[in-house]
């Protein structure tokens, strides 16, 4: 089934067949500087491929597993940073917002906003996020079917905005474990465009027991799966030196992975549209 498409920014469509979306960068801005450079290299990765491409990073993590994880550098600082990403670079920009207060001012700034899976059923942030006017992402809460997020769609639809998407990311499996349900992806399509999300579908929440783990090993299964299964954009962190990442370190990709990974899925994607537009 077909998603609805419109467009994300001026000139990059999603869904209703067009060619995938990607939602790329690392987990958080762990400085201006290093958020600038990550931004550009990731930019010089899609360009080789030809691959529309939102920048994203976040400036606040609020659901990190322990009280000393690093959660970044906080909203003003943040968002400092990612308006130099949008100067030095050109590309648009993707963030998190945690609370319904914060849409409209992160919304002065980047030109997508997403709802985290934790917070997928809060009326007010969907609302809030809704009103800006500018595309929401929603991210499958871990706990919900896909035929749940019907709900978050209205929500933010409520608010005149018919802009939105939804990203899995795994569903609940267990303690310590997700998996990820490809038959959900044409469920969600429905409703929506999809993003599947390659790099929290491999986490273990709270595996590490101060920190979650991952199995980033399985990365490109499950990430060319989604692409067989006709999604309409992928959501992909990427760090210089995922091992050492802030955050997310279990579940990142290198640069070369992203880049072998691209290679993979838009081969995949191509095909799809050939055989099931």
């Amino acid at each position: 089934m077909t998603s609805r498409n419109f467009d994300l920014v001026s000139g990059m469509a999603i869904g209703g067949g067009a060619r995938p979306v990607y939602l790329a960068g690392p987990c958080v801005v762990e400085s201006r500087d290093f958020v600038v450079d990550v931004a550009g290299r990731v930019a010089e990765i899609a360009a080789r491929h030809g691959v529309p491409l939102v920048f994203k990073a976040s400036y606040d993590k609020a659901n990190r597993s322990s009280e000393s994880s690093f959660r970044g550098p906080g909203v003003d600082e943040g968002l400092a940073a990612l308006a130099e990403v949008k100067k030095v670079t050109g590309l648009p920009v993707i963030t998190d917002v945690h609370h319904p207060e914060q849409a409209a001012g992160a919304a002065l700034v980047v030109d997508m906003l997403q709802v985290p899976a934790f917070l997928s059923r809060q009326t007010d942030l969907l609302h809030a996020c809704g009103a800006t006017g500018l595309p929401v992402n929603v991210k499958k809460g871990q706990f919900l079917a896909p035929e749940d997020m019907v709900n978050a769609v209205e929500k933010v639809r409520a608010a005149g905005n018919e802009r939105v998407t939804l990203t899995e990311r795994g569903t609940t499996f267990g303690y310590h474990n997700l998996v990820v349900d490809m038959r959900g992806l044409p469920v969600m399509r429905r409703f929506a465009p999809v993003i599947f999300d390659c790099t929290h579908s491999l986490q273990l929440p709270g595996g590490l027991g101060h920190s979650t783990g991952g199995a980033r090993e399985f990365h490109p299964y499950l990430a060319r799966a989604a692409a067989g299964a006709g999604v309409d954009g992928f959501f992909v962190e990427v760090h210089p030196d995922p091992p050492n990442a802030l955050s997310d370190a279990t579940t990142q990709l290198s640069f070369e992975e992203f880049d072998r990974l691209l290679g993979q899925l838009e081969a995949v994607s191509a095909v799809v549209r050939e055989v099931a537009p």
